[in-house]
């Protein structure tokens, strides 16, 4: 246990040091959802009824941009291999990888959301489900990250791939993660059934997601 979380704390420290990722990440995320509400006119009630997909789909986009770092950079210098020879298995490099990457975007992005929310017009109500839902969320966003840096390692234009790889994984946590908001917004289906779901994905994730990616692992570092 106290090899995982050196990782993990490895990793945040490289991110702090950095804050490429971090601040990518963030300004993506403001540029999306400012430019939209330009393009959409000045309907205050259709802002806020498509406020919650703007802010996931603004949001699975910003994460997206930093996931090929999970292991690229540690690849590259050939950290990865020392790592992989350690007494720590892979699955459990890859979670360590994957919370880090949680930790450093996907809670930022959490937490910037009820602002950037503002200028959505998104109802007063809903601003808990929001950090609620991206909370927990954002941890299936950065497993599933980490499974498809792991498949993509090694590969020197792997962008676009790890996109179309990764981006249909991450269907099922924006649909229930809407569907969750909207139930607290219009209604009429219920929030609990929504949200269990999307808790559902997460667990599943966390759990699944390491050891495909160990696998992958595997292959592209033999």
């Amino acid at each position: 246990m106290s090899a995982f979380m050196s990782l993990i704390a490895r990793d945040l420290r490289l991110a702090w040091r950095e804050g490429g990722a971090i601040s990518t990440a963030l300004g993506f995320y403001l540029v999306v959802v400012a430019i939209l509400p330009l393009g959409l006119g000045p309907d205050l009630n259709l802002l806020a009824r498509i406020a919650p997909g703007i802010l996931w789909v603004a949001l699975l986009l910003a994460a997206l941009l930093s996931v090929d770092r999970i292991f690229h950079n540690d690849h590259e210098d050939g950290t990865l291999e020392i790592i992989a020879l350690g007494p720590l298995p892979l699955e459990l490099v890859a979670a360590a990888k994957a919370t880090a990457h949680w930790i450093s975007i996907g809670i930022p992005l959490t937490l910037a959301a009820p602002i950037l929310a503002l200028l959505l017009n998104l109802p007063a109500e809903a601003f808990w489900v929001l950090v609620l839902t991206m909370a927990t969320g954002t941890p299936a966003i950065s497993f599933l990250g980490a499974l498809g840096a792991a498949l993509t390692l090694g590969l020197g234009r792997g962008g676009l791939l790890l996109a179309l790889l990764i981006l249909p994984l991450y269907t099922p946590v924006l649909i229930f993660g809407v569907a969750a908001m909207n139930a607290v917004i219009t209604g009429p289906s219920p929030f609990l059934s929504s949200y269990l779901i999307l808790c559902a994905i997460t667990l599943a994730t966390v759990v699944l997601a390491p050891i495909a990616a160990a696998a992958a692992l595997r292959l592209n570092l033999n």
